[in-house]
């Protein structure tokens, strides 16, 4: 059935635009690893991050989009390395994952608007949070190539003051950038904390793109060498802000996203009120950008797992004129709907957790993939053989595991007036125990949709009726 959608030519400027969004978006976020972590940690994490987590990431996404550049990206790749069950556990987490991702951007334009217009109460600010969903589902709906090229667009807006920022940053160079390299009184490892999940989050989104190959004309060229590309860009991004921040602003203990010292301040530091005021703008286009994207890539997961009859099967229907899985679309936007209602703490508390497992998955479909299938074709093909392919994932498999330890048990958010839960003598925060209530559905609604849809075999056979599953 994935002959419904229409495939579109896009340039690869665009998917390198695309990929930019997906993954960064600008730099908004550095600022707590900054203040967490201290300044010469946090430029030597974005340094060593990309190589031992985002690089490992982008290759494999690259050899398994140029193997099987199927829609639904990730899932495909998983249900075709280790069968339908990890397939559906993959597809499942990163739907439900952007559930709350995709609208916890909606939620800090939000928290924007809110800033700007204290006087607003809670329904205005959501009718202004549906009212971007409303326009943002339409423009999807509409198409890939209005995605591209707005995200084109959104690019160089996001793009141009940061570059002012640099060298406005650089011209007043004072002092040390990197000193402390953590902050007085605290250890490498203890620093490490927040600061590693933040930077962790702020490399992830390479595998977003491999969702849509399926609409994508020569998906197999463009996808991969869109990746290679957008990652040096990433990292100028990251690492050159942030230096041209530290050098001609400093102040690093009072840098923070929201009630701190933000790229904002910095900018408006270094080149004034109205200069400020553009980069408050800029922030507020990052978050509409990711979500326009974020919900494009969203939405195909479940298309391709109701293909497999694994998810209701309206998730299939595409617009009869546009070519796109539009009642996946909407399905998603609506659920963005209700979940803006709550509090941007109460929307993060998984987020992290589903992403890493996902990500997880990913690293040994495609391990599992050059044992199972060494005969594939793989016009990207990552060198070496599979212990050479082991050795590059190890790390960022090493790095998905520390994240979900140090976000099981992380204190610092605080739900219903409590910060923990303790069983058997181990203690847990919310993100823990969040994120192990959402791994479990995935098992749960396996079963569940196994047993009433019946599932599609790899091998194209008629697909178990579903009275007949419990046989």
């Amino acid at each position: 059935m994935t002959d419904q959608l229409r495939t579109v030519n896009i340039r690869l400027f665009a998917v390198v635009a695309m990929i930019f969004i997906f993954v960064s978006s600008g730099a908004f976020g550095i600022e707590d690893m900054v203040s967490s972590s201290g300044p010469g940690l946090t430029i030597v994490m974005l340094l060593a991050l990309p190589v031992f987590w985002a690089m490992p990431m982008a290759l494999v996404c690259s050899e398994l989009g140029s193997a099987l550049p199927e829609e639904g990206g990730y899932y495909a790749w998983t249900r075709r390395a280790m069968g339908e069950f990890w397939g559906f556990q993959c597809g499942w987490w990163a739907w439900t994952c952007q559930w709350v991702d995709s609208a916890v951007y909606i939620a800090l334009v939000q928290g924007y608007v809110a800033t700007w217009w204290p006087q607003l109460n809670g329904w205005e600010l959501w009718l202004i949070g549906a009212a971007l969903i409303a326009v943002f589902a339409y423009t999807n709906i509409r198409g890939l190539n209005i995605i591209a090229l707005s995200s084109v667009v959104f690019t160089v807006v996001i793009v141009a003051p940061f570059l002012v920022e640099i060298v406005l940053g650089f011209a007043k160079w004072h002092g040390s950038p990197l000193q402390p390299f953590v902050p007085p009184g605290q250890s490498v490892g203890s620093s490490l904390n927040l600061g590693l999940a933040v930077g962790v989050w702020m490399y992830s989104g390479y595998d977003s793109m491999s969702t849509i190959a399926g609409e994508v004309h020569s998906p197999r060229r463009l996808i991969p060498r869109g990746l290679m590309i957008a990652m040096p860009i990433v990292v100028a991004l990251y690492v050159l802000p942030t230096l041209a921040g530290l050098a001609g602003v400093g102040r690093w203990s009072e840098w923070a996203t929201t009630g701190g010292i933000s790229f904002v301040e910095i900018t408006k530091a270094l080149g004034g009120p109205v200069l400020g005021y553009v980069m408050l703008g800029v922030a507020v286009i990052s978050n509409m950008a990711l979500y326009q994207d974020y919900l494009t890539s969203g939405s195909r997961p479940a298309y391709s797992m109701a293909e497999d009859r694994l998810l209701p099967k309206a998730l299939t229907r595409a617009h009869p004129r546009y070519g796109t899985p539009f009642v996946s679309i909407l399905f998603l936007a609506g659920l963005n709907l209700v979940l803006i209602i709550g509090s941007f703490a109460n929307l993060v508390v998984i987020d992290v957790f589903l992403n890493m497992l996902y990500y997880l998955l990913i690293f040994v479909a495609a391990i599992r993939l050059r044992q199972k299938e060494p005969g594939l074709e793989r016009p990207f093909r990552i060198w070496g053989g599979t212990a050479t392919l082991v050795a590059i994932c190890a790390p960022a498999i090493f790095i998905a595991l520390l994240t979900l330890y140090t976000n099981a048990i992380d204190t610092s958010t605080t739900i219903f007036g409590h910060a923990s839960f303790s069983i058997f003598g181990w203690t847990f925060g919310w993100y823990g125990i969040g994120g192990v209530i959402a791994m479990c559905t995935g098992p749960v609604a396996y079963l569940f949709f196994k047993k009433t849809l019946g599932g599609r075999p790899l091998d194209g056979e008629p697909a178990v009726a579903p009275t007949d599953v419990s046989a």
